[in-house]
């Protein structure tokens, strides 16, 4: 009976998280208010009711920790539902859509991570509960202090140091440099600086839009990408790069800056390829080498990429159903590759799904750019935008061997403290600016109405 019931609620699972994403979309017809707040409603209940059916599944599968996964779940519940309806009441003017996609992710990697590693699960839960928290209050920073644009050079030399500690407590994961730790905690730098860098390219160019302050701040982010590539961390300084040319395109408007830092980048890399191949790039060439072609070396070197490929391969369409699959065949699973593993256990449609469910997320993040009036809140928007977006693109693009693995993680979704903390602050700024922006629209939309009700008093006196 356990059996059956746990097949059938894959394909229940599959239908919701459908339903889900089509409402990701939809949420932006026009149409009045009420209806749009139906759907954000609606999209609760589906979440609420794939995370249901999924800890069924685990509970039924893992009859010896039954108690332990029923606990867990109830937890999980309590503490999305307590803060999906706290930060809206203390937040009326936040996006709710982000809040639902934060919490959907945030959920599907809790489940994944709890059929792969309970006790990796509960530190993830522990750590962004405790995140979630701590967050909570950049929207009110946010509002009280308005000077943030004013603190550029800052924001540039602090995120130099943090990266620069590496090379003094610094240790070394996977062949690169860019971890540190510290009372026992080990983070990653470079995962927290990407929110600083963002804040530093938008603060210099809300300032000015002049050749001056451009090469100003392009001196700044070359020596954050230098000093990642010294890390051999290639994967953040593709990210941070890719960050600072779709910012300086929007902080500036021209398309000749874009041109020249990309033939400039291109000709670095070349040239640091070409000086320091043996010594930052040899674990580099043996990932494209991988990618190149993965099947020479199926039991070394290829062996990730090959077991990544054959665990998305046979989950098919619908997926083996969760815990019926061998996702810990694939090493680093549970970080790196889940995509993987979500993809063999809950299906590819499921795991296209998520992928929308990412994108709708990069959409609302440019939605809020678009919207808003203060060109230092556009910028920054708009870098974490890009940001969230090419990482969760890096990550996927990786494990199916669309491009060489860069080691990188599916924001919220992936096992890991410093990448779930950095991504849960994006999240909270980004609900920052939207309030701020729709504060500013209802206070805009108020005075018109009063000017227009004052114009009719006096047309009839």
């Amino acid at each position: 009976m356990a059996s059956i019931i746990i097949n059938v609620s894959k394909y229940f699972i599959l239908i919701l998280m459908l339903l889900y994403t089509l409402t990701c979309f939809t949420i932006y017809q026009k149409g009045n208010e009420k209806k749009r707040e139906w759907k954000l409603n609606r999209q609760i209940v589906y979440v609420f009711l794939i995370h249901f059916l999924s800890y069924m599944t685990l509970a039924l599968s893992y009859e010896d920790r039954m108690t332990e996964i029923v606990v867990f779940y109830g937890v999980q519940i309590l503490v999305a539902t307590i803060y999906m309806y706290l930060y809206h009441f203390i937040y009326p003017y936040s996006s709710r859509l982000i809040t639902n996609n934060m919490c959907f992710l945030l959920l599907i990697g809790y489940t994944m991570l709890a059929r792969l590693d309970f006790s990796m699960a509960k530190k993830q839960f522990i750590i962004a509960t405790a995140a979630m928290v701590l967050v909570a209050v950049i929207p009110y920073i946010m509002e009280r202090f308005r000077n943030l644009r004013n603190y550029g050079i800052i924001y540039g030399v602090v995120g130099i140091i943090a990266l620069s500690s590496v090379f003094v407590i610094g240790v070394e994961q996977y062949g690169s440099v860019n971890w540190i730790s510290l009372f026992g905690i080990t983070l990653q730098p470079s995962e927290f600086v990407k929110v600083l860098f963002a804040f530093f390219v938008a603060s210099m160019l809300s300032k000015s839009r002049s050749f001056k302050q451009v090469v100003v701040t392009t001196g700044f982010a070359g020596v954050h990408m230098m000093i990642l590539v010294l890390e051999k961390d290639l994967g953040a300084a593709l990210i941070f790069f890719v960050i600072f040319i779709c910012m300086i395109y929007v902080g500036t408007g021209k398309i000749q800056y874009v041109a020249v830092f990309l033939a400039g980048g291109t000709a670095m890399a070349g040239l640091a390829f070409l000086l320091f191949k043996e010594r930052l790039f040899n674990h580099v060439l043996v990932r494209v080498n991988v990618w190149k072609n993965p099947w020479a070396d199926i039991s070394g070197d290829g062996y990730q990429i090959t077991q990544s490929l054959f665990a998305i391969g046979s989950g098919g369409y619908f997926g083996t159903g969760l815990t019926k699959g061998s996702p810990k065949l694939i090493p680093v699973c549970e970080s790196d590759f889940i995509f993987s593993a979500i993809s063999e256990e809950f299906g590819v449609l499921f795991a296209l799904a998520l992928i929308l469910v990412c994108f709708s997320s990069f959409i609302c993040f440019v939605n809020i750019a678009l919207k808003v009036r203060s060109r230092f809140y556009k910028t920054l928007a708009f870098g974490f935008a890009v940001c969230y977006s090419f990482q969760a693109f890096l990550s996927i693009g990786g494990v199916t061997k669309f491009i060489p693995s860069t080691g990188v993680t599916i924001p919220l979704v992936s096992y890991g403290g410093s990448s779930v903390l950095s991504s849960l602050i994006m999240f909270s700024i980004m609900q920052g600016i939207s309030t701020i922006e729709n504060k500013e629209a209802k206070k805009i939309e108020e005075e018109r109405r009063n000017l227009e009700e004052e114009a009719q008093r006096l047309r009839e006196a």
